[in-house]
């Protein structure tokens, strides 16, 4: 396995991503939400379990036979978030060609990123204990509903007996769970860390105090047009669910054990190469309108890869649909760029996962490096005029991509930048067959 060189010296090594796992709106499982990814339709669609609410839709993950998947007993005892964390976990650890029952798992970190926890879990719960039968409030309530249980879970499972903890960054918490991850595996405190974020906060009481906030679109006699991240007529995010888990190594040890998985399937060919964090310092729930934080945080990425903003090829944005947040984005990328590279926004098709967003953005990203293809941006049918974009739409674009930023951004003024760059040597782009390929440019500079 060879790396792809940094421009100028790197201030730390990259890790290896020799493994993934997805559960998404798009699919279940890397390969089933790639395609979901790569088709770039909407999956919004009105949601039974909010009717009656301003706001009665969302991207909701495929249903699934959690019992026939992980066993009656285990499935009984897991949130959803945590059946969704578990499962990404799993696939993430058979991606990369590893064996639980063969490694040394004081050596195996987990560390994953959650926003809010068990809300459906609660919202039961207390519906029980409102209809005055405290009794029926199930004593697995409180510890199957906390929020490291989604890291406790896949430990458990999977017999990883090292460092174990949840990183909650309102919707930065996924990548800051690979932030931390990294940091592990440099240091020394672990030799394999799976990590990623994991959420399922589409319920009542979320979709209601979102649609009070007017952070949510209300689109509601066409769901599926929703979610138009950077389009001029955006007008609020639509609720996701849904889990990423990354295989992390350091490249040492990848290289020496082959790199990952066993033929047909090859790891991912991505290096995680970079991580930036800042803090706004502005506003409790709004981003900085000129992005100022965010714009700090991907320069941190870059610093921490030791790369330029000419080296990046491509930004899988946090992309929201919100009015100000997609704005703000927007000024933080052209602070930093002189031209911005293509990007895209992957909540157009799935929503917004919250904590565990970012982590699958990230996956999202590995996945465009190694297919050497961007997925399109759903719903996108003008760009704003105020901004001076290539935004991969309509079909996915084959592009020769060296080196990808993931973006993250959520309340309290976080932000948290990825910088993944390919492995060599890396497959030619290849336009899928019968699709074509499209972009939405900006009028102000035709020749984007």
């Amino acid at each position: 396995m060879q790396l792809v060189k940094a421009r100028g010296p790197a201030r730390r090594a990259p890790v290896a991503v020799t493994g993934l796992g997805l559960v998404t709106p798009a699919g279940i499982g890397r390969d089933a939400a790639w395609a979901g990814l790569c088709a770039g339709q909407s999956t919004a669609a009105a949601d039974p379990g909010l009717d009656g609410l301003p706001v009665a839709f969302s991207c909701r993950v495929p249903d699934l036979d959690a019992a026939g998947l992980l066993g009656h007993r285990l499935s009984r005892r897991l949130d959803r978030f945590t059946t969704f964390a578990l499962l990404a976990a799993r696939e993430a650890v058979a991606d990369a060609g590893l064996t639980p029952g063969r490694w040394d798992g004081a050596r195996v970190g987990v560390v994953m990123g959650v926003g809010t926890g068990s809300m459906q879990g609660w919202q039961a719960e207390f519906d029980r204990l409102a209809d005055h039968a405290p009794e029926r409030v199930s004593p697995l309530a409180l510890p199957r509903s906390v929020p490291n249980m989604a890291a406790a879970e896949i430990a458990l499972d999977l017999g990883a007996q090292g460092p174990n903890m949840v990183v909650s960054t309102a919707c930065a918490s996924g990548t800051s769970a690979l932030g931390l991850a990294r940091d592990w595996l440099l240091s020394g405190a672990c030799d394999l860390v799976l990590a990623g974020g994991s959420e399922s906060a589409r319920l009542r009481m979320t979709a209601a105090c979102f649609a009070q906030m007017r952070a949510l679109s209300r689109r509601a006699d066409s769901p599926e047009q929703a979610s138009r991240p950077f389009d001029r007529d955006r007008d609020g995010f639509v609720l996701g669910e849904g889990a990423a888990v990354l295989a992390l190594e350091r490249t040492q040890d990848a290289r020496a054990r082959g790199g990952g998985a066993a033929p047909p399937r090859a790891p991912p060919a991505a290096l995680l190469s970079g991580f930036g964090a800042s803090c706004d310092a502005h506003h409790f729930t709004a981003p900085h309108p000129g992005g100022d934080g965010a714009a700090r945080a991907i320069r941190g990425a870059l610093a921490d890869a030791g790369l330029a903003p000419e080296d990046i090829d491509h930004v899988n944005t946090h992309g929201t649909s919100t009015p100000q947040g997609d704005a703000a984005e927007y000024n933080a990328l052209r602070q930093v760029f002189r031209r911005p590279p293509p990007i895209t926004a992957v909540k157009g098709t799935i929503g917004h996962a919250i904590g565990g967003a970012g982590a699958i953005e990230a996956a999202c990203t590995v996945l465009t490096l190694g297919h050497q293809l961007i997925p399109p941006t759903a719903n996108l049918d003008t760009l704003d005029p105020a901004m001076d974009l290539d935004v991969v739409t309509k079909a996915p674009r084959p592009q020769r991509i060296r080196a990808a930023l993931s973006n993250s951004f959520g309340f309290g003024g976080q932000n948290a930048v990825l910088a993944f760059t390919a492995v060599d040597p890396y497959p030619s782009p290849v336009a899928p067959p019968s699709e074509r390929v499209s972009s939405c440019r900006s009028s102000r500079n035709p020749s984007l």
